[in-house]
């Protein structure tokens, strides 16, 4: 394999790579290997038709698509080890050269790092906080801990009510007909969670156990099911069953309950002095994000689409997983929701864009900065990390391979920077 490097403008660059005949050839006969018993010809059993006799027939392009396929993933890894510019996109392929018994040449386009001129970074001006703690806010995050040890009980003396948990089948039509990914069974539905299409909660508050409902709701008009936009809709709903939350006592047995106090007393002035801790936690959180946003609205760069397209599919990817992960289909999250693919495409672009512009900011102060992570600092990292996975920190570091010690060095320097700039920002 060999590799030429092209900078584009924009920080693009093309990259051709060149693959061998020999490698060519070899992969022709590989695919030809995979795929000959799936070929018949007259005259010869199945899986014993000569490539020539195959080529022949069917054109010695063949298998030129499929070798291709087999040569480009290696080829390309390869380059980009190869390749000392910093690539941050997936690659655009086009096919240069593919035809038997010459080398197999392709481009692969990529976006590379842009450069970032930074502004003022240093002495910028964050706002005050305060690690004030009222009776009142103590009360309220006792009556949190309280609703997380509710019981569910099952209620049929009364209507379902705002907060209560249901179990309902129900169905969707529009126009008299169901519509695919309308329909459920057995679910379980907290009122007042807004897990779907608005109203649709609100109006099961009043219905009975066992009894049917009809809601009635309008789908967005930005709703991504083309047939259902903006289509008015009836879903006929039985509650099979209503659960209501009931809450413990506050009092000293509640207390021991939860925490590892005996009294209620005792257990306040520790969720006090907890609260006071996470607001100087969030007060300094705060600072970082006005210090860092700052610092990024006063550099200067350039973004790559490429490279702002590769991190969005990579977010819509995680994002879809940990959807399918709950057991719901994207389909039905945006039926429930009512959000679309497009809006939540560009929801995650503008995500995507903040991630990018922050990453690249604090990768310049870290390096005009000269703050560099040594082993030692990596240790403290790892042994961090192997504590919460309850692993050896040692083995830990054996198991981890060079490219992601150094992503990890990577990720310190920048906290480090965000550090850096609180620290030297002005409160005022």
């Amino acid at each position: 394999m060999s590799l030429q490097v092209e900078k584009l403008e924009k920080s693009m660059a093309k990259l051709t790579i060149e693959v061998s005949a020999d490698d060519l050839e070899n992969a022709l006969q590989s695919v030809y290997k995979k795929q000959k018993n799936k070929i018949s010809l007259p005259g010869f059993r199945k899986g014993k038709v000569p490539r020539q006799m195959i080529e022949k027939m069917y054109g010695a392009e063949v298998f030129y698509e499929d070798a291709a396929n087999e040569l480009i993933p290696k080829a390309y890894a390869e380059a980009y080890d190869e390749c000392e510019e910093d690539i941050v996109s997936r690659p655009q392929i086009n096919i240069v050269q593919l035809e038997k018994g010459k080398p197999f040449i392709f481009t692969a386009e990529v976006a590379l790092k842009p450069e970032v001129t930074l502004g003022q970074y240093k002495g910028l001006e964050v706002e005050k906080y305060s690690d004030e703690v009222t009776p009142e806010e103590v009360d309220a995050r006792i009556r949190e801990e309280a609703e997380k040890n509710a019981r569910k009980v099952t209620v049929e003396d009364r209507p379902v009510q705002d907060g209560d948990e249901i179990i309902l089948d129900y169905e969707g039509f529009v126009d008299g007909v169901a519509f695919e990914g309308g329909k459920g069974e057995n679910y379980s539905l907290e009122i007042g969670s807004g897990s779907f299409i608005p109203g649709f909660e609100d109006q099961l508050i009043g219905a009975k156990t066992g009894e049917d409902v009809e809601v009635k709701v309008t789908f967005p008009e930005e709703y991504h099911a083309e047939d259902l936009k903006g289509k008015a809709a009836v879903f006929k709903c039985k509650v099979h069953e209503i659960k209501a939350k009931e809450l413990p006592e506050i009092d000293d047995e509640f207390a021991s309950e939860v925490s590892e106090f005996d009294t209620l007393d005792e257990y306040k002035a520790d969720v006090e002095a907890k609260l006071r801790e996470k607001k100087v936690a969030e007060g300094k959180e705060k600072q970082e994000d006005a210090a860092v946003e700052q610092a990024v609205n006063n550099a200067q760069y350039e973004l790559p689409e490429a490279m702002v397209d590769t991190q969005v599919s990579q977010m819509a990817e995680n994002f879809e997983r940990r959807i399918q992960a709950q057991g719901m289909t994207m389909e039905q999250y945006f039926m429930f929701t009512g959000m679309t693919r497009e809006k939540m495409l560009e929801d995650i672009k503008v995500q995507a864009v903040k991630s990018i512009e922050t990453r690249l900011v604090l990768e310049a102060i870290a390096k005009t900065e000269n703050i560099e992570v040594g082993e030692e600092r990596l240790d403290e990292e790892i042994a961090k990390m192997a504590k919460n996975y309850q692993m050896d920190a040692d083995k830990m570091k054996e198991f981890m391979g060079e490219e992601e010690k150094k992503q990890m060095k990577e990720d310190i320097a920048v906290q480090e920077a965000i550090t850096f700039l609180t620290n030297n920002a002005v409160e005022k």
